[in-house]
């Protein structure tokens, strides 16, 4: 049985063509994704990410708990609502979750962790509250749920559905949150886009999403979602990234603290083991074919594998992100296994797209 979100009626009246994705039966779009991709690229989109979960930890010492539990370090979280992103390492610096966590008291702080891994991180989490007998109340918001409205007129459509919480959001810049009752205002997002992430009561979301669409936010599915982030150069967990893979190979080293002293879970086996991949974006440079995951790619350096790929419907060309020998470097040229052929691409340093510019 699939697993539900509090909007799944909602998206069902919408038409919306339902997909299994780890376990949760979620949009992947309402008719052209491609349209819904233009939408948060132009205008204003709305994603429901309820599927995502919200875990409060809280008690005496949970900034010291999870200065040593991640692999970033909350002791950059200085003033209430500021977020970070972070990646959950094993010991073996393999990623475990890529997250973010929120700053709200010396006793309180928040992550949103991603559905597929949240039952994992969740007992991760709590072995190691045990193991270091922290003491700590690490609570799973399953009462919770979360919308993302994205794109350059994101903000505005979300004032003119809620006026009342224009006075505390208008002033948040990204990576920062308020607090209204008992909505969370994020501003943050996985599209590229400027806009909003909603943390809200599950039994006021569907008003929520209606408020949103009635003022002209677009609903929109995984499939849109997926492009936005590939052409922001963000990573997915389980495609960029999982417990195989180093942090510092899959370009994700700026969340990685590893010059202060502190101590955290991972940090041994990464100053170990170093960086042993480059982590870039690939542009097709000849037609006869689409970049798609785990095609292999092949240089004077070696072997690579691409380990995301689409169609870009901004840049109307094929782009990737892909595990380079070290030593490659943007501008340089690359063959790509694509089926029988072995196509150009064009290394780029990420993103390929940011706040509705092409950078490539």
């Amino acid at each position: 049985m699939l697993k539900t979100t509090p909007l799944n009626a909602v998206h069902r009246a919408a038409g919306a063509r339902m997909v299994d994705f780890g376990g949760w039966d979620m949009p992947v779009n309402y008719g052209s994704q491609i349209e819904e991709h233009h939408a948060v690229r132009r205008d204003a989109g709305l994603f429901d990410v309820s599927h995502m979960r919200v875990v409060d930890i809280e008690g005496p010492g949970v900034r010291g708990f999870l200065r040593y539990a991640l692999a970033n370090n909350v002791d950059k979280l200085k003033v209430p609502g500021k977020a970070l992103y972070s990646c959950l390492l094993d010991e073996k610096g393999g990623v475990i979750d890529d997250l973010i966590a929120y700053f709200f008291r010396e006793d309180h702080f928040r992550l949103v962790v991603n559905a597929g891994t949240a039952a994992k991180d969740i007992a991760w989490l709590q072995s190691l509250n045990a193991k270091r007998g922290a003491g700590l109340r690490i609570t799973p918001r399953e009462d919770l749920a979360m919308i993302a409205i994205q794109g350059p007129n994101a903000r505005a459509r979300y004032w003119d559905a809620f006026p009342a919480h224009r006075a505390a959001t208008e002033p948040l810049k990204p990576f920062n949150a308020a607090h209204l009752g008992s909505t969370m205002v994020a501003r943050t997002g996985y599209t590229g886009e400027d806009g909003f992430e909603v943390v809200l009561p599950a039994a006021e979301v569907e008003s929520a999403w209606n408020a949103l669409v009635a003022k002209g936010a677009r609903p929109c599915g995984l499939g849109a979602r997926d492009t936005l982030r590939l052409e922001a150069g963000m990573n997915l967990y389980g495609q960029d990234m999982d417990e195989t893979v180093s942090p510092l190979d899959a370009g994700l080293a700026w969340t990685v603290d590893l010059e202060s002293p502190r101590d955290f879970v991972g940090k041994a086996a990464l100053a170990a083991n170093g960086k042993r991949r480059e982590f870039l974006g690939l542009v097709l440079t000849e037609s006869g074919g689409v970049l798609r995951g785990h095609q292999k790619t092949l240089d004077g350096k070696g072997e690579g594998e691409i380990t995301s790929g689409t169609f870009s419907p901004t840049l109307s060309r094929s782009i990737a992100l892909a595990r380079l020998p070290l030593g490659t470097v943007p501008g340089d040229t690359i063959r790509v296994q694509v089926r029988d052929k072995a196509l150009a691409a064009l290394v780029v340093k990420p993103p390929f797209v940011r706040n509705g510019k092409a950078l490539v």
